[in-house]
């Protein structure tokens, strides 16, 4: 058997938060996994960092993973880091040419602004046969700028090769999503309007920014988390069934679901909220505008809500409330699934007041089956019985999953360009009615379930 190439991953923004918290500690989970795995980690960035500051960053990483030391000692043999701006041609030929690799992936861990300068200085001085790029999100700020970048990227190498990130979208995350929409024959038989009244897809969250006010104050809850993370999830849940679980089949079907979602009444069917001063979990927090590099002027969001609609023969009528905030009173992040109430309860019962409903949670992945039934001792007044279960997990850090993929070219976990665009065009009418103060900023206590009257905050 041929041995297996060995992939370049080129971080570009590699002194930055996001390297050190979340793709080194993915790359070493991959690593600890998958010990033969032949990698080159190089990082890159405009910042001045010795050779020993940055191999202490990658031996942190491998070392809090338990990565085995022969795997570890062929990372660190072959990682180094670069000083040197992305944006400029010379110095990007340069780095590039440097690398001598045999495949390719160029991560770009960079603000969205500057990834659009690095991307056209790749459009200028090219890239090897077969290399992959890599992009946070968000893609874009709004559709026409989704549009523009996917234009560019496209420019450089092919649809396929472009990975538009969604790190929510682990391989387990979406097997298991899959797994229980298309197996199942009771889920099945009932996955549609005629017996689910609504659905929910929620991720509140008790951290605040953690020192990403340059980035949350600019984007705030409905651009950070609804219109990337939260719409996908959304589309698993109500797309029709797909002959595979190959990369075509599920992006077409995650596609089409988009294209026929909307916000039928962008000023009714949203909600926007931020947090004041209060207590999270023990701590303090301070009122949203009072937090290190907030603009209150801005009027950020730190809670948003959607309902959104699917134009079509399933899902026609039934509303998809999507819900993200922060600083909330407990870590909500799940899908509900509402079942309509039965046509008739036989006379003699009492108690039904209850919708059944099937709960999906991620991290950790379960589900629980909330199910009315006959109630203890007394078997004529109904009460709800809950079934929980566990699904499978994954051995790998959410961003392990993402650079797994990656880096054997499976774009199934990767957005596809159109998919992007179509959740920029569902939240823009969203986004244009805020702007234009057409729905009140709403405020809640940190600590809190969130505003009062909103329905996803009593439960």
């Amino acid at each position: 058997m041929a041995p297996q190439p060995t992939t370049t991953l080129l971080i570009l923004g590699a002194s930055g938060d996001l390297t050190a918290r979340l793709l080194l500690p993915g790359i070493a989970t991959l690593l600890r996994a998958e010990p033969d795995r032949r990698l080159r980690v190089v990082g890159a960035d405009v910042r001045e960092l010795d050779a020993a500051d940055w191999r202490g960053r990658v031996q942190t990483a491998l070392d809090a993973a338990e990565v085995s030391p022969a795997a570890a000692a062929a990372v660190l043999e072959h990682s180094r880091y670069v000083a040197a701006d992305a944006t400029d041609g010379d110095a990007l030929r340069a780095l590039i040419a440097s690398l001598d690799c045999e495949r390719l992936v160029i991560y770009f861990a960079l603000p969205p602004q500057v990834t659009r300068l690095v991307c056209e200085t790749l459009e200028r001085v090219g890239v090897p046969s077969g290399t992959i790029l890599a992009i946070e999100k968000p893609f874009g700020d709004s559709l026409g700028s989704a549009r523009e970048l996917n234009e560019l990227v496209t420019r450089i190498v092919p649809e396929q090769r472009v990975f538009r990130i969604d790190h929510f979208l682990g391989l387990h995350t979406v097997l298991n999503l899959l797994g229980l929409r298309f197996t199942n024959r009771l889920l099945q038989a009932s996955w549609d309007r005629g017996s689910i009244e609504r659905v929910e897809v929620l991720y509140d969250e008790t951290v605040t920014l953690e020192d990403r006010a340059g980035y949350y104050d600019r984007n705030g809850a409905l651009r950070d988390m609804i219109q990337s993370h939260l719409l996908q999830i959304m589309a698993l849940i109500a797309m029709e069934p797909v002959a595979t679980v190959g990369e075509r089949d599920l992006r077409d079907a995650v596609s089409t679901v988009l294209r026929a979602a909307r916000v039928v009444d962008p000023v009714g069917h949203s909600r926007r909220a931020r947090y004041t001063a209060g207590s999270v979990e023990g701590r303090p927090v301070p009122d949203y505008t009072r937090e290190p590099g907030v603009d209150p002027a801005r009027g950020t969001e730190t809670l948003a809500e959607i309902q959104v609609e699917i134009a079509n023969a399933r899902w026609a009528g039934v509303p998809f409330v999507l819900r993200s905030g922060k600083s909330l009173g407990g870590v909500r992040k799940r899908a509900i699934v509402h079942w309509r109430p039965p046509a008739h309860v036989p006379d003699g019962f009492r108690g039904h007041d209850t919708a059944d409903r099937f709960v999906i949670d991620f991290k950790p992945d379960g589900f629980e089956l909330h199910l009315t039934t006959n109630g203890k001792g007394e078997p004529f007044t109904l009460e709800q019985t809950v079934l929980r279960g566990e699904l499978g997990g994954g051995q790998l850090l959410p961003y392990g999953e993402v650079l797994g993929a990656i880096l054997d070219a499976d774009p199934r976990l990767a957005v596809r360009g159109d998919a992007a665009e179509e959740c920029w065009r569902i939240v823009e009418p969203v986004l244009e009615a805020w702007r234009a103060d057409a729905v009140p900023l709403e405020e809640y206590e940190a600590g809190s379930r969130g505003p009062r009257g909103w329905a996803t905050s009593r439960y």
